[in-house]
């Protein structure tokens, strides 16, 4: 299977991309709010897919890896 994403998601994790997100995230979830609120679908860092438990809504957010913080929720 081919992962069209996986050159953009590499460069983003090389140049920090998602620390710098994290900066100006409005809202963010360390791994217990994430469990809390969100059920995980899957992972492809710097991203992890989620359905949000209050509504069943589907969508993602982005990771950094340390600290470890998830947010930036985007719904599908």
């Amino acid at each position: 299977m081919t992962d069209n994403t996986e050159s953009i998601r590499r460069e983003m994790i090389a140049t920090e991309q998602p620390a710098k997100d994290l900066a100006q995230a409005d809202q963010r979830w360390d791994t217990a709010q994430l469990a809390a609120e969100f059920e995980v679908i899957g992972f492809m860092a710097p991203f992890v897919v989620v359905r949000r438990k209050s509504d069943g809504a589907k969508g993602s957010l982005e990771f950094t890896h340390n600290p470890r913080f998830y947010f930036n929720f985007v719904a599908d």
